[in-house]
């Protein structure tokens, strides 16, 4: 997957394109339904499918303060984009100046001078150029007259349109369920294994600690089955998952996604780059009174993990196994 950081990164031999944009966060079954339909015309016409993203996100240059967190990192944006279907992407730098584009400098700079656009495909929601005076109509008939299509496609679910606002409601929620719906797949944090406190060493059930970063989305505060993966070797593993602060033991303020490999205490994980999928909720963040009440929590929690992942067809290895 290539990734074109500004257009002065497009290769000058760039032939005619499919282009689709968006700030595509998540690549939810909604941007599926775009990239799916840019695919077939690029196919169609012979065209190479160029994903145009942004990066910040808008609107953490026009309203920081109300900035969403992100579903994805940009190399997983592109990684996404790839496999439904995205050639190359461009990630446009935002700024003030991007910002203060009209819709037919958009156009101009982007579609037509850089990406040599011959089929343009987006949500039927698009809107771009200043205060978002640009629509599908207004590129539609832009295209008209400097030689590409344009569609908009909507972005619906059924009852439901999909959104990455969605996305993060259900995740504020712990709804990782209905996440994983509008994404076509289960929600993921990836991050590097830290040394934390090995109090879950001593209590028996050794975590994989990542901290969460407060510009990304995590899950709410709880407990969660699901699957810890090794980047290294690409090893999936069935884990007991916690998120959030551990509040029985007082003082503790960092917020962590802590798993437990099911039935595995001879892992060694630090330094490992690692992505946690999120499957079912079990329950919610409790404070326990001892460490015995805590215990015996922590036990009902690993039964239940391990019998929802069976049904899901995510069976524990024996205990110590380590091929």
């Amino acid at each position: 997957m290539q990734i074109w950081r500004s257009w002065d990164d497009v290769p000058d031999d760039l032939g005619r394109t499919a282009v689709v944009i968006g700030n595509f966060d998540g690549v939810h079954l909604g941007h599926r339904r775009v990239l799916s339909r840019a695919r077939a015309v690029a196919d169609e016409r012979g065209l190479q499918l160029v994903a145009v993203t942004f990066d910040p996100h808008p609107m953490a240059v026009l309203r920081p303060e109300h900035a969403p967190v992100s579903l994805t990192s940009l190399e997983t944006r592109a990684a996404l984009l790839g496999d439904a279907g995205a050639d190359a992407v461009l990630a446009l730098p935002f700024d003030r100046d991007v910002a203060a584009w009209s819709p037919e400098e958009f156009i101009q700079r982007v579609l037509v001078d850089a990406l040599h656009a011959d089929a343009v495909v987006v949500g039927a929601n698009f809107r771009f150029g200043h205060r978002a005076a640009g629509d599908v109509a207004a590129l539609a008939e832009a295209g008209e007259r400097l030689g590409f299509s344009a569609e908009g496609i909507e972005l619906d679910g059924g009852p439901q349109v999909w959104s990455s606002t969605y996305v993060r409601t259900c995740l504020a929620a712990g709804d990782v369920t209905g996440a994983a719906q509008a994404l076509g797949r289960p929600y993921v944090v990836r991050g590097t294994v830290v040394q934390g406190d090995q109090r879950g060493r001593e209590l028996g059930y050794p975590t994989a600690n990542v901290p969460t970063d407060p510009r990304t989305a995590a899950p709410a505060d709880g407990v969660y089955a699901g699957t810890l993966t090794r980047l290294d070797t690409g090893e999936t593993l069935p884990a007991a998952i916690s998120v959030g602060t551990n509040p029985t033991f007082r003082g503790e303020r960092e917020r962590r996604v802590e798993s437990y490999v099911l039935d595995r205490t001879d892992l060694d994980l630090y330094g490992v780059e690692v992505e946690v999928a999120f499957l079912e909720r079990l329950r919610g963040m409790t404070t326990f009174d001892s460490v015995d009440e805590l215990l015996v929590q922590m036990a009902e929690d690993v039964d239940r993990a391990r019998a929802h992942l069976a049904s899901q067809g995510q069976a524990a290895d024996e205990p110590g196994r380590t091929d």
